[in-house]
């Protein structure tokens, strides 16, 4: 989608929300609203333990809170239907679909027996159907459920993942297209978030046929690389897949931690100077694409680092420490950060950040 200038996305959170959102929000809410270039929202932990949704600007105040039952992980935005999703942190088996201008009711969905939700999925481009990233952990299989918007988002199918630890998954800008980054690693609620084959992990990145379920591409790792496992996702322009990684083997190596590809060619990985590497301390916990300024966003908790690279050469362009740093999106100008320490770009609030952000609207498109 083209750009349309700077304040498309709260103009057009404005005119959704409508007069009844608007008059309900407290006055510093509401001027928050009023002069954000840019809306998101990020799954939160609040002093006294309970956990939300928040709609945040871009300058970190906070516009407006949902309720959860539970704590959140990743966050996806259909911009056809103005609905967004937060799906439960691994391996949590809730999923909960909101309007963020409160026009309509949550809707709380959950996961089949034997399943629980990896945290992460994805819009159709029309909005239709909703899909999601599932263990099935008997099966010690990743699965890709769907589910119809139509009818409440109702599950109504699913697809192999060709592959173990199923985490973010996207859709190409044409909707034909599921892009997976299976982790390779294998868990069980039995054992909680105890990781149980990282002597024998099988990351890969797989394309599938939106319609048909059927596999167009899988790219595994090669064996040096085993213990490199491929979770996070997001497209640049020209069908360009950017996927981040966290490395489980030794702490002494210096593995690469991004790359891209797109759909008929292989795997091109970005080489970070070492000092890079080290400073985000061989994790990337979320990634993003300002497609309008072509720049791809890094962060890392474990680094507590902040790292902007060229979209189109894979070049550092900015470095920034940030303590805790979690969640990364596209803003209006560079790239959006947040920790769970409360901080969002320049401004901190109480509440803890989760390890993900969504933006409400296309700048980066």
């Amino acid at each position: 989608m083209a750009w349309r200038g700077e304040t498309i996305d709260r103009r057009g959170f404005l005119k959704a929300a409508g007069i009844g959102f608007t008059a309900a929000l407290s006055p510093s809410s509401l001027m928050a609203l009023e002069r954000a270039d840019a809306v998101y929202a990020s799954g939160f932990r609040a002093p006294d333990g309970s956990f939300g949704i928040a709609t945040v600007s871009e300058r970190g105040e906070i516009i407006d809170r949902v309720a959860l039952p539970a704590r959140a992980h990743g966050m996806a935005y259909s911009l056809a239907t103005g609905r967004a999703v937060a799906f439960a942190r691994r391996p949590g088996t809730f999923a909960m679909i909101f309007d963020p201008s409160r026009q309509a009711e949550p809707i709380v969905i959950t996961s089949p027996e034997s399943r629980h939700f990896y945290g992460h999925g994805h819009f159709s481009p029309d909005g239709r159907w909703l899909y999601a990233s599932e263990n099935d952990f008997d099966g010690n299989r990743g699965m890709i459920g769907i589910y119809d918007a139509r009818e409440k988002f109702r599950r109504i199918g699913e697809f192999d993942a060709h592959g173990i630890g199923t985490h973010d998954m996207t859709v190409s800008d044409d909707g034909n297209l599921l892009i997976i980054a299976n982790g390779g690693i294998e868990t069980h609620p039995d054992f909680g978030r105890t990781k149980l084959n990282l002597d024998h992990m099988e990351p890969s990145l797989v394309l599938l046929d939106a319609k048909t379920g059927a596999l167009v591409q899988r790219h595994r790792l090669p064996s040096s690389l085993k213990q490199l496992s491929t979770r996070h996702l997001d497209i640049a322009d020209a069908g360009r897949i950017w996927f981040a990684c966290q490395w489980e083997g030794a702490r002494n190596t210096l593995p690469p931690l991004a790359g891209w590809f797109q759909k008929g060619e292989d795997l091109s990985f970005v080489s970070l100077p070492e000092e890079t590497t080290v400073r985000l301390g061989n994790y990337v916990g979320a990634i993003a694409v300002n497609r309008r300024e072509g720049l791809v966003g890094l962060t890392s908790p474990v680094g507590g680092a902040a790292v902007t690279l060229d979209a189109r050469t894979g070049a550092v362009v900015k470095e920034e420490t940030v303590r805790d740093a979690a969640g990364v999106g596209a803003a209006a100008h560079g790239i959006a950060v947040s920790s769970y320490e409360g901080r969002f770009n320049e401004t901190r609030s109480k509440v803890a950040w989760d390890q993900h952000i969504v933006r409400l609207g296309n700048l980066s498109r």
